[in-house]
């Protein structure tokens, strides 16, 4: 069999197994949890969009606070030595400050940067930085049986829940059942789609703070983010939510590890999709370096050397970073640049970075 056939063939029974973990769970448990659940209102920020729905899995208090204490939780692996707070931490804007994070259970590099975890509300184009998991739910069955991340067996998992009657009694509360790996998941969804930046300076200017004001250098700033990133970096969440071959590699015939150096083309098999990758959002970029899908810009000048100076041109690479008279690349001043990086850093939402709602609660 070959390797696409392999691929569309574990692709296909991975997500067969989830929905029917989670077809189980509805025929089992209905409606999702007791009766008093009370549910989590989710504040939307005046000036973001709806969120995407999530039928499936509606936000309790309950649930919330369940997925907090697992986002947190060592039990969930293996080793009982990592959590998924490992690789995503609070002060970082929930990114681990590392290249390649090498903290799971096996102690080997990972193949992919660890990213943000913030306004995951809104993810609604998939995840993982070439959307190969359609949700936060069937998201966290990667990390958590990934053989160098958290590779945990689930019905051990189970048994060591199950041995805490803590958690006994918080599943019961949220789910209205004992322990489960389907659960586990859709709490660790629930929790994650409340983590909201929407405080930072930029915010707060464009809410009409009167407190708040923005410099000249700023005022640029935000003016050349708007004129030459909205492309990819739009709306309010600096984000679309989709997947563009940025011209940071030229030759994607790599097909080792599952083709995880082929860009977003791993998932779809489209050849545009060829070194494609997720945009991350550019709220709290200035606290979460390093950049891009293989964590290979240290510094956000070097991201935007990259822009101006760097963009490698290839039919694959996105027409958005060619200029009108055909060159590849950003036009930006050195004055520019300092311009977008002091409005970059208006984008940091301290309230995000030390929030208690968000902290480790043990």
């Amino acid at each position: 069999m070959s390797i696409s056939k392999r691929i569309k063939v574990f692709q296909f029974g991975f997500l067969l197994v989830a929905n029917l973990m989670f077809s189980c769970q509805k025929e089992a448990v209905e409606p999702v949890g007791p009766k008093d659940n009370i549910a989590y209102v989710l504040e939307v920020p005046a000036n973001f969009p709806q969120p995407a729905a999530t039928p499936d899995n509606p936000l309790t208090k309950a649930g919330v606070e369940l997925g907090r204490r697992l986002f947190y939780e060592s039990l969930l692996s293996s080793t009982m030595t990592v959590s998924c707070a490992s690789c995503h931490h609070q002060d970082r804007a929930f990114s681990d400050g590392l290249i390649l994070s090498n903290l799971g259970i096996s102690g080997k590099a990972l193949d992919r940067h660890s990213p943000a975890l913030f306004n995951l509300a809104w993810a609604n184009n998939g995840l993982f930085w070439d959307g190969g998991s359609k949700n936060l739910e069937s998201q966290a069955f990667g990390p958590l049986t990934h053989e160098d991340e958290m590779g945990i067996y689930f019905p051990e998992m189970v048994d060591r829940l199950m041995a805490k009657p803590s958690y006994v009694s918080l599943f019961k509360e949220a789910f209205g059942e004992n322990p489960t790996a389907a659960g586990v998941v859709k709490a660790l969804a629930q929790f994650q789609r409340t983590i909201i930046s929407a405080n930072s300076k930029y915010d707060r200017y464009k809410r009409g703070d009167r407190k708040v004001s923005f410099s000249e250098k700023e005022l640029l700033g935000m003016q050349l983010v708007q004129a030459k990133c909205a492309g990819c970096h739009s709306s309010e969440l600096f984000t679309d939510n989709n997947y563009h071959n940025n011209g940071i590699d030229a030759d994607f015939s790599d097909d080792s590890k599952d083709w995880v150096y082929k860009g977003r083309y791993r998932i779809s098999y489209d050849s545009k999709d060829l070194g494609a990758y997720k945009t991350p959002s550019l709220r709290n970029i200035m606290v979460s370096a390093p950049y891009m899908h293989d964590g290979r810009f240290s510094t956000i000048d070097e991201v935007l050397q990259h822009y101006r100076f760097g963009i490698k041109s290839t039919k694959y690479t996105d027409r958005l970073l060619f200029q009108d008279n055909g060159n590849a690349g950003i036009p930006l001043s050195d004055k520019e640049v300092e311009a977008v990086k002091a409005f970059l850093t208006s984008l940091t939402d301290e309230t995000l970075l030390s929030e208690a709602k968000y902290a480790n609660p043990k």
